[in-house]
């Protein structure tokens, strides 16, 4: 699975890279949590970074809570959950890094894996858009739910990170990954059919790649700094 990573590449450097500019430039990332507001590229304007909130809620779930971070592939056109999400809601989830934890005999041992070289690359992200009821029957002030820039202001854009098997490298770690995309298949993951896209959900191979073992401080969303991403003794 993907359930926590870290995106401290400069603002410049993502712009580049994405070909996507930032509204206002993000601080630099080390332990990107779920329930956190984090910048994808979407499939509805692939030339700017916006900031969703990772944990998926589809747009006909009853309330905005209990959004799921992960999309397996193998099921994601299947589940109702996902299914329209993959088809017309796709977007690039950019990283520089994430984290799995190993069961050890003193406790569960973090670590992340990343490029060689910490560049950035992007995950297959799905994301959605959920509205309050009022605003999706369109009854506003009628149904007794406030005025429509009320309910506008709780508009809630969420994605989840589509994972796969993991390649040799993380099944050492976990018995899945993300799905990492080459830079050549993004824009087919953001503008393909829905079977273009589908080919792209394979495992990632682990050439160029490393893991090592960081500091259970990245246990806890609430420590975000540098420090998070440095080795430790394994």
């Amino acid at each position: 699975m993907c359930g926590r990573y870290s995106l401290f590449t400069p603002a410049e450097e993502l712009e580049a890279r994405f070909d996507a500019a930032f509204e206002t430039p993000p601080d630099p990332r080390y332990n990107c949590a779920p329930g956190q507001e984090l910048p994808v590229v979407a499939n509805d304007d692939p030339d700017a970074f916006r900031s969703l909130t990772w944990g998926l809620v589809p747009s006909w779930a009853d309330d905005r809570s209990g959004g799921v971070i992960n999309a397996r592939a193998e099921t994601v056109r299947e589940k109702p959950s996902f299914r329209e999400a993959f088809e017309r809601r796709r977007c690039l989830v950019p990283a520089d890094g994430f984290y799995e934890w190993v069961s050890t005999e003193s406790g569960k041992q973090p670590y992340r894996v990343a490029f060689e070289d910490d560049r950035p690359f992007a995950m297959a992200g799905l994301w959605e858009r959920w509205k309050p009821e009022q605003t999706q029957t369109g009854l506003g002030d009628f149904a007794g739910g406030g005025s429509a820039e009320d309910a506008e202001a709780e508009v809630l854009e969420t994605f989840a990170v589509v994972t796969a098997e993991p390649n040799d490298l993380v099944s050492d770690l976990h018995h899945r990954m993300s799905v990492i995309l080459a830079p050549e298949e993004e824009e087919t993951w953001l503008r393909g059919d829905g079977e273009e896209a589908a080919s792209l959900l394979d495992t990632f191979p682990d050439r160029e790649m490393r893991a090592y073992p960081v500091s259970t401080r990245v246990n806890s969303p609430a420590n975000d700094d540098a420090d998070i991403v440095e080795p430790v003794d394994g």
